[in-house]
């Protein structure tokens, strides 16, 4: 796929000219610093400037949204970082803030709020759906017109915040054959990260959480497992070469489905 440089409105450039975007699009530390992650970063961007959406990222103002602090149990730490942040998004005056991390949306609508910080919070997928819904945005089913793709439902989007349509309706636009895990919706299973379970040695038990989770996968016959979280995609990634799978199924976070079905 032909590589297209863009570039990426930064916030303080903007309103150094009197420019206000309508959306901050907060990238997050796996988009910002996973070499993996940066690719869907880079996918949803490149959708972003395909729909001409008014946006822009802190860039080097942005920090870390304190939700690993505060899953792991360091409250302080959590409202150090959450005040430090919303003192900057004001400086902005930041009304819409546009996610790829499920933890990341989850913290800025439901749990920000209690800090003083309200925003209009849009996990990518809620936004891209809306899009297609209204024919602005056509992903191609060529690309995955014969292709089997299975969807694992992340915890901190499905059960903490109830989206479970909008990711199924931006895969069908996609292709015809979108496939259920054994567990789906609200009875999905972990990946295995959340909860800052990510930076921690798993304890013992006769199977690791992720390893189960991508067993699920495999079972569907999906060559392709779709992901929308930077957790649940470095913990299926893992789990597909735990199974020595690698040839046979890709992982893809949805974004890059879509730029890979648009060519973009």
């Amino acid at each position: 796929m032909e590589t297209r440089k863009i570039e990426v409105p930064v916030m303080a450039d903007l309103f150094a000219r009197g420019e206000k975007p309508e959306y901050l699009f907060w990238v997050g530390c796996a988009g910002a610093y996973d070499d993996r992650y940066k690719k869907v970063t880079r996918a949803f961007t490149k959708i972003l400037v395909h729909l001409g959406v008014s946006f822009a990222v802190l860039g080097k103002e942005e920090s870390c949204s304190g939700d690993p602090a505060r899953r792991a149990g360091n409250e302080m730490l959590f409202q150090m970082q959450a005040l430090q942040n919303i003192e900057t998004l004001k400086r902005y005056d930041v009304r819409k803030i546009l996610t790829i991390c499920p933890h990341c949306y989850n913290v800025f609508k439901n749990e920000y709020p209690d800090l003083g910080g309200k925003y209009e919070v849009f996990h990518y997928l809620q936004f891209l759906e809306k899009f297609i819904e209204e024919g602005k945005l056509k992903p191609g089913k060529a690309a995955f017109e014969h292709t089997k793709i299975t969807y694992h439902d992340p915890c901190y989007l499905g059960r903490a915040n109830g989206i479970y349509k909008e990711p199924r309706k931006v895969i069908e636009s996609m292709t015809g054959d979108l496939v259920e895990m054994r567990r789906n919706h609200s009875f999905s299973f972990c990946c295995g990260a959340g909860g800052a379970q990510m930076f921690k040695e798993a304890e013992k038990g006769n199977k690791e959480v992720f390893i189960e989770r991508t067993e699920e996968a495999m079972e569907t016959g999906a060559r392709i497992i779709a992901t929308a979280c930077p957790f649940c995609m470095t913990m299926i990634t893992d789990g597909i070469k735990y199974k020595m799978k690698e040839d046979e199924v890709k992982n893809y976070d949805i974004a890059e489905l879509i730029v890979m079905s648009m060519n973009l």
